[in-house]
């Protein structure tokens, strides 16, 4: 045995996990990747895009403590989604085409059948955005964390002409705020829903409570969170939107007010769209206020799109013909003095 290896850290089971996620991540390659896997760096030539004035959008995010739940229950093949997902969905709210991501996995111990089902995940996630997986890193750390612990992060680049990029100057007055539903949770909050389930009531995970409609609750929490490309990239080629927000941690109260200006006001009707039921029971569980719920998850809003009045009715054809659900939930209106961003109609 290596010194290396009587020091926690096993080699071998990197160069194992090369093996068995090489097919997963060549099911990621599209025009514009060079290289291959085993390279010190991923590359990708931009001069395939043939952009005039390209300009690189970057964003890295993780999944969070939802990783806590995930591992508690040894599913480990969809929070490589979640990953995905919390960065191309933050590229493609600024009107960039997500082109590659990088995953970054550290753990106490290399199990390479668990990381491969992480790295699994990560590919089906890219596969859904359209991205290339073209490289990424897995740290074993003794120590740092337990044998059966890890951390998963990812890293996205997309890139939109310079006179293309959706900036909060884009969205006007008028404008119709048009609402696509979330899968779940998504990725956020998961802080919170822990303590409820875990420290507050102790809820048992395979409990299939009647709120949640025949999902056990450890199925509705572990709901991957969607990925928007596909839906809303078209409609951002076409110029048919404004602006995009990404309903992320902080929920509708803090990200919705990102997308446009100061001189305007969001004005949100509420019950224009359903309310999943994993957010009711949530609440009910935890006693939650309208406020902590408006300010900590999406409530089944995962994204939400400014349309000139003019593109409302095509835009929304477009997501109908593609099997896309969506609601028109609110507009943009000239912010009054002193008002806040969002005003939160019943």
């Amino acid at each position: 045995m290596s010194r290396y290896k009587e020091a926690g850290v096993d080699v071998t089971a990197g160069y194992k996990l090369v093996d068995k996620i090489k097919a997963d991540v060549q099911s990621t390659k599209r025009p514009g990747v060079l290289g291959g896997l085993g390279s010190f760096g991923g590359m990708f030539d931009l001069s395939a895009l043939k952009l005039k004035e390209p300009v690189l959008v970057s964003g890295t995010d993780g999944v969070g403590t939802k990783l806590l739940i995930a591992q508690s229950a040894h599913k480990h093949d969809t929070v490589g989604i979640d990953c995905v997902a919390m960065c191309v969905n933050d590229i493609l709210a600024q009107g960039a085409q997500p082109l590659f991501f990088l995953d970054y996995i550290a753990t106490g111990h290399n199990n390479p059948d668990e990381m491969a089902q992480i790295v699994k995940g990560v590919a089906e996630g890219c596969r859904q955005a359209k991205v290339a997986l073209i490289g990424g890193e897995t740290a074993e750390m003794p120590d740092m964390y337990a044998a059966d612990e890890y951390d998963l992060a990812g890293f996205a680049t997309g890139v939109v002409n310079k006179s293309e990029l959706l900036t909060p100057k884009n969205p006007q007055a008028g404008d119709i705020l048009i609402a696509l539903p979330s899968s779940g949770l998504h990725s956020n909050g998961f802080s919170l829903v822990r303590q409820i389930l875990f420290k507050d009531c102790r809820v048992n995970l395979s409990d299939k409570p009647h709120a949640l409609q025949g999902q056990s609750v450890l199925e509705a929490i572990l709901t991957p969170t969607r990925i928007y490309v596909s839906a809303v990239f078209p409609l951002v080629e076409a110029r048919l939107v404004t602006g995009i927000s990404h309903i992320t941690g902080g929920g509708l109260i803090e990200n919705l007010p990102r997308m446009f200006n100061d001189e305007l006001q969001a004005q949100i009707q509420l019950g224009s769209w359903p309310i999943l039921p994993i957010f009711d029971y949530l609440q009910e569980l935890g006693n939650l206020s309208q406020q902590d719920m408006l300010a900590t998850f999406n409530l089944g809003v995962g994204m939400v799109l400014a349309v000139a009045p003019e593109n409302y009715a095509q835009v929304k054809e477009i997501l109908m013909d593609q099997g896309e659900t969506c609601y028109r939930i609110g507009q943009l209106v000239k912010r009054p003095d002193q008002a806040a961003k969002l005003d939160f109609k019943k």
